[in-house]
């Protein structure tokens, strides 16, 4: 059995992912799929007082940015509660999944580098333990 390292994260920390968020990707339409781990209460980095449930504090984020995804040419294609493992192991699952779609990289960089994204962002940060985000493009057809 082949071992994986899995480690949540809110924002990146590996250089060559820093790197590569500003290149310009694969040609076409990209699939943001999100693995979402949320914290028990919700944590603002300001300081500010909450009684907010750090998935509560996530939903006020995704209001926000679904609204932008469109502006920037994508949607919202599928989110859901992960209700159960059915194959493989781990420690911990993530409590929501979303895919989203954007017309290609450039396009979700710059809705993440817009000043209507940074109003909202503070949400994010404050409701999630970590997450995955995986880019992946069109459908995989075995040859």
């Amino acid at each position: 059995m082949h071992e994986m390292k899995i480690v949540n994260e809110v924002t990146p920390t590996d250089p060559a992912q820093l790197a590569g968020f500003a290149e310009p990707g694969p040609d076409g339409p990209i699939y943001m799929v999100n693995l979402l781990k949320f914290k028990e209460h919700a944590e603002y980095e300001d300081g500010r007082e909450t009684d907010l449930t750090g998935a509560a504090a996530y939903g006020l984020y995704g209001a926000g940015v679904v609204p932008l995804v469109v502006e920037h040419g994508g949607r919202l294609v599928f989110s859901g509660v992960v209700s159960w493992l059915m194959l493989g192991q781990a420690d911990d699952l993530w409590d929501q999944v979303a895919v989203v779609e954007y017309p290609n990289r450039a396009a979700l960089v710059a809705m993440s580098m817009s000043t209507a994204y940074a109003e909202i962002a503070p949400h994010r940060t404050a409701g999630l333990a970590g997450q995955l985000n995986i880019e992946t493009t069109g459908l995989f057809v075995p040859a």
